[in-house]
């Protein structure tokens, strides 16, 4: 009998750990376990058909069931694996379609069984009318609520709430954005987040920030949004105030977890389990700028997890060289792009940590169609040493960030950002870019 490689979860992690250990070891018995009826797509585009710009959902799957078999990958959707046994290394899945349930063996598992959101502790949140959006289902659900809604409210002003604030606005929604900090995309400084909440508000947005929402109003649908500022009259509301691994079967059968929460990996994505890999959102990584684990829920990250899990259970030689807290984001004509450490958290974390903020452009002042970009760069005081970065652009200069994280792998210091020889046309560029800029501001 053949070696036998078990995935329990197909999206993204999943599906990349199954796709690439048979890839590179045709051998290898690849079995998926999918409890939803959707496998390998891209969750990240499901603002978009909220809004309409991607006009169904089905264009955001990358791999059919189907076309996994035909690669030898058996992907069955709509089984849930309810308990595993890591010393017989058993697994019993149950099987919505037919309401049985069935046992199978593994020799690999590879536990990809994602995040989910987290619900506020405020009264209302179980009525018709409360959405989240993290999977295909939820996906669905809110195009079904957009019909006939005319006003919505979005709880959390993190990449979720900004991103669908936009998607909402294009389907022609009033749309109203409550965030419990003093500012959107609360986890990065101020002068981010004040870019980001005029940009809103120039799109129709109603942005409320400092405030704390108190209860969902409505006799069994929401209604309305009780706040500490005032009430909200609303057809739906988007929860979008976190996510938390979802570890249940993990710590079950004894997988151990780290700090964060999430599931702790070496590099190889193992865990302290003989035969079991864990992959994506699920999973911790390591941070190269803090030094620790960290946990990084996004889609990238858990592409490479699940590429890293396959190709070591395939036999071959491969690590996961963990992350530095890379983003990007679209909130209407702002792109967001940031990396590492805000100011904020840096001094957090003990480092004596300064900041250069600049604004530039991302061509030369004299070409037709520039547009105003900026910059922010985080340093250690003496050292020189990068420990984040922002880049704010109204186009595609915002990929400017992709240098900064270059830099945040190797270590790299506000020197080293200004000995790089970085491209300059003016149509992308004026003659000093705008990130040497930000980094003259330093000296």
């Amino acid at each position: 009998m053949g070696k036998r490689m078990v995935v329990v979860g197909g999206v993204a992690g999943g599906a990349s750990a199954a796709a690439k250990a048979k890839r590179e070891n045709p051998d290898l018995e690849v079995v998926v376990y999918e409890k939803s009826g959707w496998v390998s797509y891209g969750a990240c585009g499901l603002p978009y058909v909220l809004s309409g710009e991607i006009p169904r959902l089905e264009r955001l799957v990358a791999r059919t069931p189907e076309e996994f078999r035909k690669g030898g990958v058996e992907v069955h959707t709509r089984h849930e694996v309810v308990d595993v046994d890591p010393e017989l290394k058993t697994l019993t899945v149950f099987d919505h379609v037919e309401g049985r349930t069935f046992q199978d063996r593994y020799d690999y598992l590879v536990l990809a069984t994602g995040a989910k959101p987290t619900l506020p502790p405020i009264p209302g949140t179980e009525q018709a009318g409360v959405y989240t959006l993290r999977s295909m289902k939820d996906g669905e659900a809110l195009l079904r609520a957009l019909e006939g809604a005319k006003r919505a409210t979005i709880l959390g002003a993190g990449y979720i709430g900004l991103e669908v604030a936009e998607a909402f606005r294009k389907r022609g929604l009033e749309v109203t954005l409550l965030e419990l900090k003093d500012r959107p995309l609360p986890h990065w400084d101020e002068e981010v987040g004040n870019l980001l909440k005029e940009e809103l508000e120039r799109h129709g947005v109603e942005v409320w920030t400092g405030v704390k929402v108190e209860a969902l109003r409505g006799q069994g649908r929401v209604e309305a949004v009780e706040t500490s500022e005032g009430v909200v009259s609303t057809d739906l509301v988007l929860v979008a105030t976190g996510i938390r691994p979802n570890t249940l079967l993990a710590q079950a059968m004894g997988v151990a977890l780290g700090p964060t929460g999430a599931i702790a990996t070496d590099e190889e994505m193992r865990t302290n389990l003989e035969g079991v890999y864990a992959a994506g959102d699920v999973a911790e990584s390591f941070h190269r700028v803090l030094g620790r684990p960290y946990w990084l829920p996004l889609g990238d990250v858990a592409n490479k997890h699940g590429r890293t899990a396959g190709a070591v259970i395939a036999g071959k030689k491969a690590r996961f060289h963990g992350v530095v807290g890379t983003a990007i984001f679209k909130a209407f004509g702002l792109a967001v792009a940031t990396t590492g450490l805000s100011l904020e958290a840096a001094l957090k974390e003990g480092f004596r940590a300064k900041k250069a903020f600049i604004q530039s452009r991302d061509g030369a002042h004299y070409y037709p169609g520039s547009q105003p970009l900026w910059v922010e760069l985080v340093y250690e005081e003496g050292t020189g040493r990068l420990l984040g970065g922002a880049v704010v652009a109204k186009g595609h200069g915002a990929l400017r960030i992709d240098a900064l994280a270059a830099l945040l792998h190797q270590g790299g210091t506000v020197e080293d950002l200004l000995a790089l020889d970085l491209a300059y046309a003016p149509p992308y560029s004026p003659v000093w870019d705008p990130l040497l800029i930000a980094a003259q501001q330093v000296r």
